[in-house]
């Protein structure tokens, strides 16, 4: 049976699919009604996808704002934020606005969120009244799915909790691609003989998550460091079975650092450690990005860190604020990703076509 989801200027497409049974209904049942322009797990963009996203980002930027603005124009975005966010809430807002959009933030401080209300309730009020996109930032793993299930909307995840944060992978792969002047068309030998190091609390961390997902697609050999409480052995197995690159662990911080082009840290997240003990000085004295340390070990390598820093922690100001760092320009980077996905979202070829959600094939 076919079911409408009704949005002000964009309809749901429900893929008609033949009769399954089981486990493989449900999932069939789940897939026909999210909007094919959600974008919910890095896993589900094609090669070719994150190539048209990056292209649009590079348009949208070099796009006059008197143009940019009329884009969406009065369109109605609602960010829908469970938690704490300066950088992707920010850079969302600013990227609806820049496109003309009109945005309203829902936040679980000051909403009927803070009285019970549950995720489903709160995105079909955000429908009713008019809302035609939700970015979701959740500390649940998979809240964008039920989300996108309920609402039939396109939803855009900004982070769910342990699970993924797709624009920040889209994000750090523009800033990665700029500096090592490989801009164009993109492949699976894009990022060949590219060594990338993501070290601190990998665990917990769906930034990490998500640049091991997408990278090794293009060929990356992905390092992942830390200690054992914060990176266990299976993490090693996240790399997609098709992927060209690889995904590695290492706990040897300064052996990781001689094989990188690419450094990515983590901060220590303790919202999420659960009363797990760790040594904060023996840590800094393991994988601390400091001066010496960098200069010794990586003196060419390019340094990222996709926020909040813990300056003093897992990144000195020395190497954060210093010739290496790409940090700002990764801030940057994220308006114009989180404006083409915005666009994408919103854009009446968005419907055009069915649901394209690869399988995680790890």
């Amino acid at each position: 049976m076919a079911v409408k989801k009704k949005s002000s200027k964009a309809s749901t497409r429900v893929v008609r699919k033949p009769a399954a049974s089981g486990k493989k209904a449900a999932q069939q049942s789940i897939q026909s009604v999210i909007h094919p322009a959600s974008l919910l797990s890095i896993t589900q963009l094609s090669l070719e996808e994150v190539q048209s996203i990056l292209a649009l980002a590079d348009q949208l930027e070099k796009e006059p704002p008197i143009r940019s603005e009329q884009r969406l124009f009065k369109r109605r975005v609602a960010l829908l934020f469970y938690e704490s966010s300066t950088r992707t809430r920010t850079s969302f807002e600013l990227a609806a606005k820049a496109l003309g959009a009109d945005t309203t933030l829902v936040s679980d401080k000051s909403s009927s969120i803070e009285k019970g209300e549950s995720l489903k309730d709160t995105g079909l009020t955000l429908r009713a009244l008019g809302a035609e996109c939700i970015i979701l930032r959740s500390p649940y793993s998979g809240a964008p799915y039920l989300l996108a299930e309920a609402t039939g909307l396109p939803v855009l995840n900004a982070g769910d909790g342990m699970h993924e944060h797709p624009s920040q992978a889209l994000l750090d792969l523009r800033t990665i691609l700029n500096r090592l002047g490989k801009s164009g068309s993109i492949s699976s030998s894009t990022l060949k003989g590219v060594t990338i190091t993501i070290c601190g609390d990998i665990f917990h961390s769906r930034v990490a998550r998500s640049n091991a997902l997408l990278l090794p697609r293009l060929g990356a050999r992905v390092i992942l460091c830390g200690p054992a409480p914060l990176l266990p052995e299976t993490a090693a197995q996240i790399a997609p079975k098709d992927a060209s690159g690889s995904v590695v662990i290492e706990r040897d911080f300064d052996r990781a650092l001689a094989q990188s082009q690419i450094v990515m840290m983590l901060r220590i997240q303790a919202e999420r450690l659960a009363g797990l003990a760790l040594d904060l000085e023996e840590y800094k004295s393991r994988y601390q990005a400091n001066a010496e340390r960098i200069v010794r070990y990586a003196a060419k390598s390019v340094i990222m860190h996709p926020g909040p820093m813990i300056r003093g922690l897992e990144i000195t100001s020395e190497v954060a604020d210093g010739p290496q760092s790409v940090i700002e320009e990764q801030v940057r980077n994220g308006v114009a990703i989180r404006m083409a996905l915005i666009a994408r979202a919103l854009s009446e070829q968005s419907t055009a076509s069915g649901i394209s959600m690869r399988k995680n094939s790890r």
